[in-house]
């Protein structure tokens, strides 16, 4: 069987922690940032985990790091 190519594209956007969980950064940070609220955009900062209904489709995008 060939090797599975991992998708780089979503290797550059999401980190695995040490016990193999995804986390990723969360949308709304680029633009228009002057309508939100200074304790909106703290939040938005910090990475979160990937929702457990994703992680299916996860796993086949990144074969080797899961």
């Amino acid at each position: 069987m060939p090797k599975l190519k991992t998708k780089k594209a979503l290797s550059k956007r999401v980190k695995v922690t040490a016990n193999k969980k995804l986390l990723h950064s969360k949308a709304g940070r680029r633009h228009l940032l002057s309508g939100k609220s200074k304790k909106r955009k703290r939040g938005l900062k910090k990475r979160v985990v990937v929702a457990a209904c994703d992680k299916k489709a996860l796993k086949t995008a990144l074969p080797y790091d899961l």
